[in-house]
């Protein structure tokens, strides 16, 4: 089942100025192409800072990162044209349209034209958004801007699809219409990477998972293969509280 590597982390490590503990502490693994690759960990785990320093947003402390055959350190600007990011905070101009809103990031994305407008009408309509497309996103619940947020990501279909807690906060309506549409998009050909909180989701929704903690993988695998694997887990829940123990983490 495994295809090629499209990115590869070797001893990827962060330090913070102004912190003495890493937040990524050397970490090394592979993701293949047109895999579900689920970072997996709880608060404050680095799962957020290994997805931030993928996207570019900044730099490594050390160590190596190559996506597509290409070097993160020295190509981010042709990383930066395959890729799209669903960030976990909201990231649209709430006095703007939905359409308006994706009408940019389109444009930002170099799309143009009834190739834009196209694309934007069929997400609108994959999400159920389409009869609210002209009303103000700040009109809209919880999980109608999420909604958005990921047509945002997707819009200039990306070769690799970075979801930082995709569904937090939303109703099961809105978490099962984001993961049947992020499934259509992974059949399609784009590599995905998501974080999350939500074990049961990760667990029928990712081919692969690595629980990170303290900056750390603890252990990588299928979910089926780590649950088999962990005495006393009939869940892939349970894997993760006997591996980052049950400390609240707040």
């Amino acid at each position: 089942m495994m295809n090629s590597v499209i990115i590869d982390i070797k001893n990827l490590t962060k330090t913070f100025r102004g912190t003495t503990e890493p937040a990524v502490n050397g970490i090394s693994f592979s993701i293949y192409r047109n895999e579900i690759f689920g970072l997996l960990g709880p608060n404050g785990a680095g799962k957020t800072t290994t997805i931030s320093i993928l996207c570019g947003l900044f730099p490594p402390s050390g160590g190596t990162v190559q996506i597509d055959g290409k070097s993160l350190q020295h190509q981010l600007n042709s990383i930066k044209q395959i890729v799209g990011i669903v960030p976990q905070d909201i990231a649209l101009y709430p006095t703007l349209t939905a359409w308006e809103n994706l009408d940019f990031y389109g444009h930002m994305y170099g799309l143009k034209g009834s190739e834009l407008k196209d694309r934007i009408e069929s997400w609108l309509k994959k999400l159920g958004l389409f009869e609210a497309a002209n009303r103000q996103v700040q009109t809209y619940s919880g999980g109608m801007k999420r909604r958005v947020n990921l047509i945002a990501g997707v819009l200039h279909s990306p070769k690799i699809l970075f979801l930082d807690e995709p569904t937090v906060g939303v109703d099961v309506q809105s978490r099962n219409v984001i993961i049947e549409r992020l499934k259509e998009v992974n059949q399609s050909g784009t590599t995905i990477i998501y974080t999350s909180h939500h074990m049961e989701e990760a667990e029928h929704f990712c081919t692969r998972v690595s629980i990170i903690d303290h900056g750390q993988i603890l252990t990588e695998g299928t979910p089926e293969t780590l649950i088999r694997q962990t005495d006393g887990a009939d869940t892939l829940e349970k894997v993760f509280l006997q591996l980052t123990k049950r400390k609240l983490r707040d």
